[in-house]
């Protein structure tokens, strides 16, 4: 199967917004001038990858990149208490960058039109700098990475944002990130495929389905609540006001950050989770064949082929495995105004590939596809509030594309859903403010990937006027 990703996307009319819609077009046009070709193709067929023949294992040749390997997963007392499955391993730490300057009181940040094998639309826009390690250091044998040398060593009196963060952890293993934003006093004029942007378009492009990557979301996200918290006019509405409020540090919120803390360790202390690498062959209800690794069912994901031919990328043409999702995500945040500040529900979630078994995550982050092969005790506690909200419950929500250059066609709907029912907190749910979160943003392992898309879109709602 060939999918060619240039020209079918056309932003919707009625959410185009025209101050931004030169960047539309911009970004339409690269898509439409340097096309990227996707074939499926089976995985054992994948130019430059081994298929070990005992443990049927996908390794890279040289070495490097990622491994797709088995993982076996014992989590005492969940609905689900033990389970086999693919995961993708790639111990490496990456670097997500954005390159920002000022412009007087104006943010901008330097974003590129990349297009990865695993995007809805092909280019979308990312970040800076986004690569691994291998790339990087050129095992690929292709371009060197542009302004790459702005993230390597940087001037700390520079750095807005340097941590380290996780990608989904029901995917990869300790998969890390190191999610940047640097300032330059530079007068840089963009190369071709690149573009500055003020920080308030960016955030206004989250609204728009599959056009602002993941990458650039969880950046986003780490930034400082200080220079999200934009004054906001008194006229808007009140879940704006309280939105604001939620940004700035000063204002109140029903638990104290440490109290949070402390809420976290204690449900990271009374989980186990064990989880042991093993073969890819001989996995219960996963079938390993030459063309695709699926479960039995049908459901939760499969590890296909891909041969990918693209201009533009450090690299024009190569082979790799894929995971792709069987069904759309949900993934959503309940909202509420407790004091006139606005509070998301964050949910303690368990993963397996987490380096620290918890972290903070949307109060529903699920596949609803899959959930009729599951125990019902396995169903999102607020799936139905969620799924069910009438529309004018509904303050956001965008379908945006997963990551990439690993994921095929993951996408998920994320929504923000506004309740006035706020004693709903149990062992495992806490009403947070966004300053809380931002705060926790600092450290590593604290916020989960999805969560940090939301909050990005969440901070872009104070400029969507």
């Amino acid at each position: 199967m060939t999918e060619t990703t240039a020209p079918t996307w056309l932003p919707r009319q009625d959410r185009l917004a025209s101050p931004d819609a030169d960047v539309h077009e911009w970004l339409t046009g690269w898509r439409r001038r340097v096309p990227m070709r996707v074939d499926v193709v089976p995985l054992t067929g994948l130019s430059g990858w081994h298929q070990d023949a005992d443990t049927g294992v996908l390794a890279h040749g040289s070495g490097r990149f990622f491994r797709v390997e088995g993982l076996s997963v014992d989590m005492p007392g969940a609905a689900v208490p033990r389970w086999d499955q693919p995961v993708l391993h790639q111990p490496e730490v990456g670097i997500l960058g954005l390159l920002a300057r000022r412009d007087g009181d104006t943010l901008r940040v330097l974003v590129q039109a990349k297009a990865e094998p695993g995007n809805q639309d092909g280019h979308q826009l990312a970040p800076t700098v986004q690569a691994t390690r291998s790339n990087w250091t050129g095992v690929h044998g292709g371009r060197p990475v542009p302004f790459l040398h702005h993230f390597r060593d940087p001037d700390p009196r520079r750095v807005l944002v340097d941590v380290r963060q996780s990608e989904h952890g029901s995917w990869f293993l300790r998969k890390r990130n190191r999610n940047m934003v640097v300032l330059t006093d530079e007068d840089i004029a963009p190369p071709p495929g690149f573009r500055w942007l003020s920080l308030a378009q960016l955030h206004r492009l989250l609204r728009h389905d599959d056009l602002v990557n993941m990458d650039v979301r969880t950046v986003l996200s780490c930034l400082p609540a200080e220079l999200t918290a934009r004054a906001v006019d008194p006229a808007r509405d009140a879940f704006t006001a309280a939105l604001h409020c939620s940004c700035r540090p000063e204002v109140g919120s029903r638990h104290r950050t440490g109290e949070l803390l402390s809420w976290i360790t204690g449900v990271r202390s009374r989980t186990e989770v064990r989880t042991d690498r093993t073969a890819l062959r001989g996995q219960a209800a996963w079938h390993l064949g030459e063309v695709s690794l699926r479960h039995d069912s049908g459901l939760f994901f499969e590890v296909i082929g891909v041969d990918v031919e693209a201009e533009g990328r450090e690299v024009t043409s190569w082979s790799q495995p894929m995971l792709r999702p069987c069904g759309q995500g949900v993934v959503a945040f309940l909202a509420t105004r407790i004091d006139g500040v606005l509070h998301v529900l964050a949910h303690a979630r368990v993963e397996a590939g987490f380096v620290d078994v918890v972290e903070l995550a949307p109060t529903v982050q699920c596949t609803p596809a899959t959930l009729d092969y599951l125990p019902a005790a396995a169903r999102p506690p607020f799936l139905d509030q969620v799924l069910g909200a009438p529309p004018e419950r509904i303050r956001f929500s965008a379908v945006l594309s997963e990551e990439g250059g690993r994921l095929y066609r993951a996408r998920s709907n994320y929504l923000v859903v506004e309740t006035d029912d706020v004693d709903v907190e149990t062992d495992q749910y806490r009403w947070v403010t966004l300053h809380q979160l931002s705060e926790l943003l600092r450290h590593s392992n604290y916020v989960n990937v999805s969560a940090r898309s939301l909050i990005a879109c969440l901070r872009g709602l104070l400029d969507a006027g």
